[in-house]
């Protein structure tokens, strides 16, 4: 049975991580809310599993994932829940338990990117917190963004397996989401990530170690892939990048 992602249709967002995932373990996956509505999927059906009471365990908020009858919310989650049935986590529980640890992590850093451009509220259009935004996003490229590199870059260096992944000896969900951590970053901070890559280019290589493996390019080539835009968490604004 194919597992059934729930994300929003337009963006990549945070089901972006998931996808990359389902995408290199070659597995099937149903992109709900992107199918037709007349096909039972689409949106409509998105918003009905978010408003239903009778639910025992509701999701708060896509993503969320369906296996069966089964249903695991928030992407470290669902990532962690993927990672020994796709083959995309360590065998051992502790390096498991490090992987979760670096994905929860990488929400972090996701938190951190989206508050750039909405400082104040969600709720807000850009415009109505642009000044805001503009002292947030400085300051997260002068001092967060710097420390968030820096750590990921420790952590790569200092994988006792030396096989150039963030942890073990293969290839982990944690790699796919570095990869669209430095995508994602690039396209937002353009200036700043010319400035700042140079300083870890373990992480760059690793970037292209994923981006070339046959399952994630003919993802990245497909349309399947959305491109990024100002509707998700990496927004380009040309003054917010410093």
């Amino acid at each position: 049975m194919a597992y059934e992602l729930y994300y929003w249709p337009n963006i990549q967002g945070r089901g972006e991580f998931i996808r990359l995932a389902l995408e290199e373990a070659g597995t099937d996956y149903i992109d709900v809310a992107r199918l037709p509505k007349h096909s039972g999927r689409g949106m409509p059906a998105l918003l009905h599993y978010l408003a239903d009471a009778e639910s025992i365990q509701p999701p708060f908020a896509p993503p969320f994932l369906k296996d069966g009858d089964f249903v695991i919310a928030q992407t470290a989650n669902i990532l962690f829940y993927l990672g020994t049935r796709l083959g995309l986590a360590p065998r051992a529980e502790h390096e498991r338990l490090w992987a979760h640890q670096l994905q929860l992590t990488v929400a972090d850093l996701i938190s951190e990117v989206h508050d750039t451009h909405h400082p104040i509220a969600s709720s807000l259009y850009y415009e109505d917190q642009k000044k805001e935004a503009k002292k947030r996003a400085a300051d997260f490229i002068a001092k967060r963004l710097p420390k968030y590199l820096a750590y990921f870059t420790q952590v790569l260096e200092q994988n006792p397996r030396r096989g150039g992944f963030m942890v073990g000896g293969r290839l982990s969900y944690v790699d796919l989401s570095m990869f669209q951590i430095i995508e994602g970053l690039r396209y937002a901070f353009p200036k700043a990530m010319q400035r700042l890559e140079p300083e870890h280019s373990g992480l760059t290589r690793l970037h292209d170690r994923v981006a070339e493996r046959p399952n994630i390019a003919a993802y990245l080539a497909s349309d399947r892939r959305l491109p990024f835009s100002e509707e998700g968490i990496f927004r380009r604004y040309r003054e917010l990048d410093t």
